[in-house]
């Protein structure tokens, strides 16, 4: 952890001081015990420290806390109390260092950023293979691209053909057939064949490459939100300063005759019961609670600051494939073409038995979806990549594909959704068409993430329009908050287009594609149960598991623990400005005033750790009492 070396710094010298105190005598470097040098030479330097982050924090707009913190231990200093100086740096050290464990929680669970990037290409010199790294790969070269394997830059096909999986890349649900003279984007995954491809971008100009920088270009420019503490910072600080500085009034005018240390010693008082130390401990231990919650529903939060953020969203972002539907096809509709003498089902079965044996997507969802008694036996099975399959089923040739291959005489069909089509000895019979299958929660997820305050929920897809408000129409999103044909850029600046009224923004995503739309809202929520993709490592929040619900739980639990940090917060300032106004009658010495501080800090702890708790709220969960 970054800061955890000051905690560590300050107990060292505490303890070194403590027996220099009472184990040496309390030895001394002139007129000052050498244990006050020590705790003030590290106390002159985190006031400087602090200093310089309340100066970048008022540059930024904003007043923080900082300024009580400086005086706290700037005035312990000059008044001599040095042990009530110390107690206040191991507050302060120790609220940063659980501001810091609060942040790191998730980044251990997450593996290194874009592991998924191509590095490594299989180039083709005089017919042999050689493995090279993708960057040395040049304009022209060709490269041999394996069954399974990923395209390691953008090229053309110039020999062979296969179907190739760009969902990650273009949100297009249906893998896509390539042949000779196609276009091959990186970072999509080949299917069943061996394909040469010839290089046309370099490895920094390619599709896959040019997410990654429009990661980092948004990752360079985050959303910047205030500090849940400093909110409350100006009243509090005002009124503090207010309190310290009339009991060293009072004491000027009930004593004269007292040195003005004796003075400045009333208002040193009041600043160490004053300390902020509460307000800065109270958010970051709600935020490790609520990080602990979140953790034991399979989400993982990379800081604090997310929660923050996903409590106040009002606009939802969600991508399609992936992850409102479950990117696995399934049967639409069975078209037999008039004058057939074929049923729905017959024509399925025909299809069916000779899609038996093929490894497309589309073959083996059409395979899943027939019953077993509708599979009959197929002979003569000839596949050609690309196109599709033919075989004899009881005695009928029959042949399952693209249009153009089953029957090229046939005029195109004004068809809006993935097929095939069917002919039968030489006829065309029929097509059946595919659609992207809704998960089962997706439109309750829709309407309790209305109910938690969700002013608008947005479809930003890759794929086609009509296909895209199919599945809005089942999911619950309105025609107009749909947004269709989009690249990775577009969804960019869908997401920055959203009205100042309708934000903070949350996009949920699965793809590369989804990266840098991820980095660009205000908070990015991957569906990470694939396992560690651009995507999880470009969020704010990764779910661990296959379900959407888990949407709605993160906001239940981020609402809920900011609800208590709030509680907590507030409950802190008031108890702490009580104890100002007894510490304004000079009846608490500073290094009691430090120990009350810390008994207060006990306090603002145990409150804090409430954000573990189930939350229960409606207006939290968005569930109805039936659920």
């Amino acid at each position: 952890m970054k800061r955890q070396w000051k905690l560590f710094t300050v107990l060292a010298i505490g303890i070194v001081s403590l027996i220099l105190d009472f184990g040496f005598g309390n030895p001394s470097l002139g007129n000052f015990p050498i244990s006050e040098i020590l705790i003030d030479i590290f106390g002159i330097f985190m006031a400087l420290t602090l200093l310089k982050e309340m100066i970048e924090t008022i540059e930024g707009g904003n007043w923080g806390v900082d300024i009580l913190a400086i005086i706290a231990v700037v005035s312990t200093m000059i008044v001599g109390d040095y042990w009530a100086a110390w107690m206040i740096l191991v507050m302060l050290t120790g609220g940063d260092s659980l501001e810091d464990y609060a942040t790191s929680q998730a980044d251990k669970e997450l593996k290194s950023l874009l592991k998924n990037t191509p590095r490594v290409a299989d180039k083709l010199v005089d017919g042999k293979v050689q493995q090279v790294k993708v960057d040395d790969l040049k304009i022209g070269d060709t490269v041999l691209i394996k069954p399974g394997s990923q395209v390691p830059v953008d090229g053309e096909i110039v020999k062979g053909s296969s179907s190739f999986d760009q969902s990650s890349l273009t949100g297009e649900s249906v893998p896509v057939d390539k042949t000779i003279g196609d276009t091959l984007m990186s970072g999509s995954l080949n299917g069943d064949n061996a394909v040469e491809m010839k290089v046309t971008k370099l490895a920094k100009d390619s599709e896959y490459q040019t997410i990654v920088a429009l990661v980092k270009t948004s990752e360079a420019q985050p959303a910047k939100f205030v500090k849940m503490a400093d909110r409350y910072a100006v009243p509090f600080t005002i009124i503090s300063l207010i309190i310290g500085i009339a009991a060293m009034l009072v004491s000027i005018y009930t004593n004269p005759g007292a040195g003005w240390q004796a003075h400045f010693m009333r208002f040193a008082q009041v600043m160490v019961v004053a300390s902020p130390c509460p307000l800065l401990i109270a958010a970051p231990v709600a935020m490790v609670s609520g990080m602990s919650s979140m953790s034991k529903h399979h989400i993982i939060v990379k800081s604090g600051t997310t929660l923050e953020k996903l409590a106040r969203v009002l606009t939802f972002a969600f991508d399609k494939t992936g992850t409102l539907t479950e990117n696995q096809l399934v049967i639409n509709e069975v078209v037999p073409t008039e004058g057939t003498d074929l049923t729905k089902e017959e024509l399925q079965s025909l299809a069916a038995s000779v899609e038996q044996q093929s490894s497309h997507i589309m073959a083996t969802s059409l395979v899943k979806n027939t019953k077993d008694d509708l599979l009959k036996k197929a002979d003569d099975i000839k596949e050609v990549t690309g196109k599709g399959v033919t075989g004899k089923v009881e005695g009928k040739e029959v042949k399952v594909g693209k249009l153009s291959f089953v029957a090229p005489n046939q005029e195109p069909l004004n068809i809006n959704s993935t097929a095939i089509y069917i002919s039968v000895d030489g006829k065309f019979v029929g097509y059946i068409t595919f659609k992207d299958q809704i998960r089962p929660n997706t439109a309750s997820t829709i309407a309790r993430l209305r109910r938690q305050g969700v002013k608008q929920i947005m479809m930003l897809t890759g794929d086609h329009k009509n296909v895209a408000d199919k599945i809005a129409k089942e999911a619950g999103i309105s025609e107009a908050e749909v947004h269709a044909d989009l690249l990775p850029a577009q969804k960019i600046a869908a997401i920055k287009d959203v009205k100042p009224d309708l934000r903070p923004v949350a996009m949920v995503g699965d793809g590369v594609n989804d990266a840098p739309s991820l980095m660009a809202a205000d908070v990015g929520i991957a569906m990470g149960a694939k396992g560690a993709t651009a995507a999880s490592e470009s969020a704010d929040a990764v779910i661990m598991v296959n379900d959407l619900s888990k949407v709605n739980d993160a906001v239940a639990i981020s609402k809920h623990t900011m609800r208590v940090a709030h509680i907590d917060i507030i409950t802190a300032i008031c108890v702490v400005i009580l104890i100002e106004l007894v510490a304004f009658t000079g009846i608490i010495p500073a290094i009691w005033g430090a120990i009350i501080q810390e008994v207060v800090d006990l306090i603002t702890i145990l409150l804090a750790l409430l954000a573990k708790k189930k939350p229960t709220n409606p207006s939290e969960t968005g569930l109805l009492p039936k659920d």
